[in-house]
């Protein structure tokens, strides 16, 4: 590793996230920059044991775990938000950083990134945060989900079967993508349609990253 998250403390990652947040225009105080941090240096400690995530470049994990999650914050509206397949947190923990007034609930059916994701919200302190260890085709929460956001789940028409009855009325599920997504678009469900592609630039993630914003027809 080119550095570990720990000893980018107060040195190089804090530089870098600093740097990255400042691009994509969006306000966070040193307190969420630090917890955004402390999400990465726990992942690296986890990583050691549980294999969560093949990124084990400090460096590199800001930018395509955090500042690619933390890119899609202006798209992503509602209170009550849903990351589906978390795996280790993101999109859903940065979201959940940047956005304290939003309810975020992050499902993940395995029991070892469930028990990561609940130390994370527990050591952040996070309160508008929970983590689910359910199966999304078969959860069936008491209400449901003004936006439900993925990232690298499944193909977009998949992710609509696995979420669409959590989904609230006016809800929207925004699939995070690589290249823009022409085919899985055209083989998505009659009854769902496009609302909006957001093309996405990812401070130090040399890559294309698109946000595709689907509503019901």
């Amino acid at each position: 590793m080119t550095a570990t998250v720990a000893g980018g403390k107060h040195g190089e990652l804090d530089r870098q996230l600093e740097s990255g947040i400042a691009e994509l225009g969006l306000e966070l105080g040193r307190g969420e920059q630090r917890l955004l941090i402390q999400h990465l240096e726990l992942l690296e400690k986890w990583n050691r044991v549980h294999s969560l995530t093949a990124i084990r470049d400090a460096e590199k994990a800001v930018s395509v775990h955090l500042l690619d999650s933390l890119a899609v914050v202006p798209y992503v509206a509602g209170k009550r938000l849903l990351d589906v397949g978390s795996g280790a947190g993101f999109p859903g923990i940065p979201i959940a950083v940047a956005r304290p007034e939003a309810d975020v609930h992050l499902l993940d059916s395995n029991h070892k990134k469930h028990a990561f994701l609940a130390q994370v919200i527990a050591e952040l302190g996070l309160k508008n945060a929970r983590a689910v260890c359910e199966r999304a085709e078969s959860w069936r929460p008491a209400v449901q989900f003004d936006c439900i956001i993925s990232r690298a789940l499944a193909e977009i028409g998949e992710v609509i079967a696995l979420v669409k009855h959590l989904l609230a009325p006016g809800g929207i599920v925004a699939a995070m993508k690589g290249i823009h997504p022409f085919e899985e678009i055209e083989r998505m469900p009659p009854d769902f349609r496009v609302r909006q592609v957001h093309t996405l630039a990812v401070p130090g993630l040399h890559a294309e990253r698109h946000l595709v914003l689907i509503e019901r027809a």
